[in-house]
């Protein structure tokens, strides 16, 4: 079989299978628990927060891990819209994933007044578009990095400084950027960042929430202290060890990443080129 779907989903590579391992078999304990056992589980968690951290840039105090990227834009926005209760408006795109349309679909049966971005033919933004609808009533603005239809990337940088600007929070849903192309979230104005771990060959059932410090925060799911009291449940160790490790290698071969997508992307456009009645995105 040849796979060209690594939008949907990708593989777990054997070096993430192999870290999880201990964590499925021997080293099962309750990472919350007061005896060694489970308790020495708390370090494992922390050396896969710092190794998602340095994906993206960030510091691991701001990693917040999940059960996947659906669950970190909902929290996001939860969070966004917690802010100010007096502020009813959201800004999002006409092409954000489910996962944004729908949560804001919810909240519009709730009073929230939703502005959905149009794109152009080539599915880019107007930012103009984005400054004029922002007042003084926007809550959050939410817009993706990389379409997961398209691939088109929207500008990530530009958006979170006019968001700045504005005194706006921004999250950005970076599912199909993350592990892909380079993101660095000091040099981006992003307040909330989401990422999932199946899109870069760890598990599914795993991803992360970025919340830069400072930014606030209401927890989406309640419960245990888990995450400092941010999202309870009991940590799934393995996931969140193979998020870590998956996290490490694509950190590693970013660049072999871009160089391989590129040398595809080119190869594809010739192929369009050598046969008009084939249509190449």
């Amino acid at each position: 079989m040849i796979y060209l779907d690594h939008n949907a989903t990708t593989s777990i590579l054997p070096e993430v299978l192999e870290t999880m391992m201990p964590y499925l078999t021997s080293e099962w304990g309750n990472p919350s628990s007061s005896y060694k056992f489970g308790s020495k589980l708390k370090k494992v968690i922390e050396t896969a927060r710092a190794q998602v951290a340095e994906l993206i840039g960030a510091h691991p105090a701001e990693i917040l891990f999940t059960s996947c990227g659906t669950e970190s834009n909902n929290a996001a926005i939860h969070a966004g819209v917690k802010v100010d209760p007096r502020k009813r408006q959201i800004i999002t795109s006409a092409v954000e994933h489910s996962s944004v349309l729908s949560y804001c679909k919810c909240l519009e049966n709730e009073g929230y007044r939703v502005i959905y971005l149009p794109v152009d033919h080539d599915g880019l933004l107007n930012l103009t578009d984005l400054e004029n609808a922002i007042t003084n009533e926007t809550a959050l603005v939410s817009l993706m990095w990389a379409n997961n239809e398209t691939g088109v990337l929207f500008p990530a940088k530009e958006i979170g400084e006019i968001c700045r600007a504005h005194g706006v929070p921004f999250h950005c849903d970076a599912v199909q950027a993350v592990g892909k192309i380079e993101i660095a979230v000091r040099s981006t104005m992003v307040d909330y960042l989401t990422l999932t771990g199946h899109k870069f060959h760890a598990p599914k059932g795993i991803g992360a929430l970025f919340v830069r410090r400072k930014s606030p925060f209401s927890p989406f799911v309640t419960g245990g202290h888990q995450e400092r009291n941010l999202r309870g449940g009991t940590e799934c160790v393995p996931l969140i060890a193979g998020l870590g490790k998956a996290a490490e290698l694509s950190r590693k071969h970013l660049q072999s990443y871009e160089t391989k997508v590129t040398k595809l992307s080119a190869n594809s456009v010739k192929l369009g080129q050598n046969n008009p009645g084939c249509s190449v995105n």
